[in-house]
């Protein structure tokens, strides 16, 4: 439906002292901290995980010499969405010279729908990545405690019905260390940064940032700060739904990952048979994960 008149009244009439409602200031572009980007060339994307050899076991003398097969462990699949939104301007707003300021005011208010959009559905992987329903390339969540293994033992980059505090941090820490590759082989995984949604932000920071413990009276110093346990600090993502979810990135490559495919552009056109004027943005994209080692998630106790 085009913006007509009716919808502008005041608009129209003088001595209207200011318009108000679309310069609200949006949050920056937060999925930059927990996705890599790259572009696409295709309609969709796959990324496959490799196995490599187990240990090496001790040849006995004499004994002929063992060998082993690499082999595929999974492949993660990225479908592309496209995201567009649009707005219309009637024939007779525009002749009532409300184009100009119509065209400007709106098209900022579209430019700001697309960019929450965008930072919606990247907050959605994170927010979905406990549930079964949301499964990888693996066949299990994001975040999970039985992530399989070619040699058929698992990884788990999630802990249980955990808070974020010193000793669930601390957890998660040695857990990371103690991550394997697909046939057994130890790597070495550190995590980088934490995500927090709003609630949790102060408390990231008397923890991240403090140089004695907190929330006890013993003058230990902070291990998590002292030994650069999580050399980024922390950043708040505002679109996170869950108030007690916390979660790491890590130094694991091939995570989480965000393909763009079509970057996003505005267009418009004069409709021929209404005179109305259109305009829209487009943009098309996914989000996704590849190894889910690149992140470990806590969904808080409650």
């Amino acid at each position: 439906m085009a913006i007509s008149r009716a919808q502008l009244l005041k608009e129209l009439l003088p001595g209207l002292n200011a318009l108000f409602g679309l310069e609200y200031k949006n949050y920056g572009e937060e999925h930059k901290e927990i996705y890599d980007t790259e572009t696409s060339e295709r309609s969709f994307e796959e990324e496959t995980k490799l196995s490599g050899f187990s240990a090496a076991p001790v040849k006995s003398e004499g004994a002929a010499i063992a060998y082993d097969n690499a082999q595929e462990a999974w492949t993660a699949r990225y479908s592309h969405e496209t995201v567009a939104l649009g707005f219309s301007i009637t024939e007779e707003a525009v002749e009532d010279n409300l184009y100009d300021s119509l065209s400007k005011r709106y098209t900022k208010a579209l430019a700001r729908a697309m960019a929450y959009t965008k930072q919606v559905k990247s907050a959605a992987v994170l927010n979905n990545g406990f549930s079964s329903s949301y499964v990888g390339g693996d066949g299990v969540a994001l975040f999970s405690a039985s992530h399989p293994l070619v040699s058929g033992g698992t990884n788990s980059n999630r802990l249980t019905a955990s808070d974020l505090n010193e000793t669930s941090l601390e957890a998660a820490v040695i857990q990371i260390a103690g991550w394997t590759d697909e046939r057994g082989l130890l790597i070495a995984a550190k995590p980088r940064k934490l995500i927090v949604p709003p609630p949790l932000m102060f408390t990231a920071k008397r923890l991240l940032d403090t140089e004695l413990r907190v929330s006890t009276a013993d003058n230990d110093i902070n291990a998590l700060k002292a030994m650069g346990s999580i050399p980024e600090g922390y950043t708040v993502n505002h679109y996170l739904t869950d108030t007690n979810a916390w979660f790491l990135t890590t130094d694991v490559p091939n995570g989480m990952k965000h393909f763009i495919r079509t970057p996003l552009a505005n267009s418009m056109d004069g409709d021929f048979d209404t005179g109305n004027v259109r305009y829209k943005s487009r943009e098309r994209y996914s989000f996704g994960w590849s190894d889910p080692l690149g992140m470990f998630g806590s969904p808080g106790s409650s």
